[in-house]
């Protein structure tokens, strides 16, 4: 039973499409543009995300500003209440640069302790759950990305996509980089720090940086630093290969409309929702899902809900 939860399902072979009276739209006894239109403006869970995130961040911005000792640092390496929290990534940077140098045996017990809480806490809630309910580049990049789909709705750019395999050449890249130059070269280029710093410290010129990596999502690819270069995320993901906390969907309550897949941040995630590609009654989402809770906000026959693997829905 636990083996079947960590499988997708993936290769086995598809199920038949539910015929037109087993569709929820039918069973309710309404017309399918009817039943799709329902539930366009519901965002209760990107609401939620949104006011944690914010939360969160200003949280780092009011304890520097006021000179409290709640939640120091920025979000490559902070302080909680005094509690050590320290990026996966980050800490996977120093151990490849102490590891040709010997420094590794000096690494503090603090390290230690704030790199296995903060694994500990987003395995449980998810790995990639960081993403979209933590990082402030995220909340960037997903406003913005409203931007890029106008223009290639307008078709006055194309869409750009690129294979999902091209982030593990930067994760291993920026490791190499680390050992080669021993210097955290990562850190010079990432947007998730620089705008976590910027907000905290102050505003700087490397801010153009940022702004340089969202007009290239909005005018080639959309959430390519998300998608394809970013570290973190990368790191999140494979945390996430065994969290228990993920997204359920039930396939006798969707309607194959695959509003869900076009919202959502990762929508190879969702490939089970596409008609006649679901192998199984209920799928799981994998470690790439960032839990944003936007297919759940979208879809009109709550055929998507947040669960633990094994328990069924809890929220």
């Amino acid at each position: 039973m636990a083996f079947d939860l960590l499988k997708s399902g993936k290769n086995k072979p598809p199920l038949k499409p539910k015929p037109m009276e087993e569709m929820p739209h039918t069973k309710l006894g309404i017309k399918y543009k009817e039943w799709c239109n329902s539930h366009k403006t519901r965002h209760k869970w990107r609401n939620i995300r949104w006011a944690a995130l914010i939360f969160m961040n200003l949280l780092f911005v009011v304890s520097f500003a006021f000179d409290l000792s709640i939640l120091e640092g920025s979000l490559s390496g902070s302080r909680l209440i005094g509690f050590y929290l320290m990026d996966p990534f980050n800490a996977l940077q120093v151990l490849a640069t102490s590891s040709t140098t010997g420094y590794i045996v000096h690494l503090t017990m603090n390290f230690w302790i704030g790199l296995t809480t903060i694994l500990l806490f987003w395995f449980f809630l998810g790995g990639r759950t960081y993403c979209s309910w933590m990082c402030p580049y995220h909340f960037l990049a997903e406003n913005t990305e409203k931007l890029h789909n106008y223009f290639v709705k307008k078709k006055m750019i194309k869409e750009h996509s690129f294979h999902i395999g091209l982030r593990f050449v930067f994760w291993f890249g920026f490791l190499i980089l680390a050992v080669v130059t021993q210097q955290l070269v990562f850190e010079d280029l990432n947007v998730v720090g620089i705008t976590s710093r910027a907000m905290i410290y102050g505003p700087g010129l490397i801010l153009f940086w940022v702004v340089g990596v969202l007009l290239f999502e909005i005018v080639y690819s959309k959430r390519f630093w998300c998608r394809y270069v970013c570290p973190i995320g990368t790191t999140w993901s494979l945390v996430g290969k065994l969290s228990p906390l993920t997204i359920r969907f039930e396939l006798d309550k969707c309607g194959y409309c695959r509003d869900c897949q076009d919202v959502c941040l990762v929508p190879h995630e969702l490939w089970f929702v596409q008609r006649g590609k679901a192998t199984q009654k209920v799928h799981y989402t994998g470690s790439d899902c960032t839990r944003c809770g936007l297919c759940i906000d979208t879809c009109g026959g709550n055929a998507l809900t947040y669960t633990i693997k094994g328990w069924g829905a809890v929220l």
